[in-house]
């Protein structure tokens, strides 16, 4: 691990996050950074770097996409928006992989704010390198949620075992609310809002862990404080942990570590498995599971 809370706190969550991306056609690939009276920002954002800008596609526009949406979107959402050019959300390819419609058209369809911010408020200090337009592909950041702090780090692929960057943190009282954004790809926006009215639009790594942990929802749990159903059902994950990996990353070795268990307010615990790789790497896999032992969906607790 590159980095380590201090000696007095505790690491609850560490994952991959960035500033969320536009889903429907006219915002497709795009995201934007408003003051409180809808105004363009960016220019006013300290220390950040020129980014590609924020243009809305008329009707014409949307299907006449540009070469750096491509690498944003990705082939099937890109054919989706194309397909779509001219309706407000749907798509003939199916719903874009999201787990809802729009819930505000001003800020999900005809516009994409990630940063909404008055002058002097919380969310103008996140940092640029969240802007995956701004930042070098082999760079990424992830938040860290400790008991104490919110913390944005950067990390570089290129650097082997360099430390993470701290890029930004705030003491977690800083944070009012976090909500899940149902109409994003798979389901991972959340919207985190500032106890000075600022807020930030995210793609997250475990957003429902995230949100269940800001929310206090949730709470760490032994083995023998769960269900006898979801003890079995968390030993056949650990047997065999629904995961797919491609074989450029290797093949899944057999879990070794115990599952870290949480319980959500109705019962439902997270079960989160440390999944070994052959490539030397894990990956975390987190699966949640009622309590009669059934396996279920974080959808309903991100909102």
């Amino acid at each position: 691990m590159d980095w380590y809370p201090s000696q007095d706190e505790d690491l609850i969550l560490r994952a991959n996050a960035s500033f969320a991306t536009g889903l429907a056609p006219r915002v497709a690939g795009l995201r934007s950074f408003r003051d409180t009276e809808r105004q363009d920002i960016e220019a006013q954002l300290r220390g950040w770097p020129p980014g590609p800008g924020f243009t809305p596609r008329g009707k014409g526009g949307r299907a006449g996409v540009r070469v750096l949406d491509v690498a944003l979107l990705g082939i099937p959402l890109l054919l989706n928006m194309i397909a779509n050019a001219a309706a407000p959300s749907g798509a003939p390819f199916g719903e874009p992989r999201s787990s809802g419609r729009p819930q505000e058209p001003e800020n999900e369809v005809d516009d994409f704010p990630v940063v909404w911010a008055a002058p002097g408020t919380l969310a103008r200090t996140l940092p640029w390198q969240l802007d995956p337009a701004r930042r070098a592909k082999s760079y990424r950041t992830e938040f860290v949620l400790t008991d104490q702090r919110l913390l944005v780090l950067g990390v570089d692929a290129t650097a082997g075992l360099a430390p993470a960057e701290e890029l930004w943190e705030t003491p977690r009282e800083t944070v009012a609310a976090a909500e899940g954004m149902p109409y994003s790809e798979s389901g991972s926006d959340v919207r985190l809002r500032f106890t000075d009215g600022s807020w930030t639009r995210w793609k997250a790594g475990d957003a429902a862990r995230l949100i269940a942990a800001l929310r206090g929802e949730s709470r760490r749990v032994a083995m023998d404080e769960i269900t006898s159903e979801q003890r079995g059902r968390v030993a056949e994950l650990v047997a065999e942990p629904p995961i797919r990996v491609s074989r450029s990353v290797g093949t899944v070795l057999p879990v070794e570590k115990p599952p870290e268990l949480e319980r959500l307010d109705d019962g439902t615990i997270a079960v989160h498995l440390r999944v070994p790789l052959s490539n030397g790497m894990e990956q975390t896999l987190t699966h949640y599971v009622d309590p009669s032992g059934a396996d279920a969906s974080p959808e309903g607790r991100t909102r």
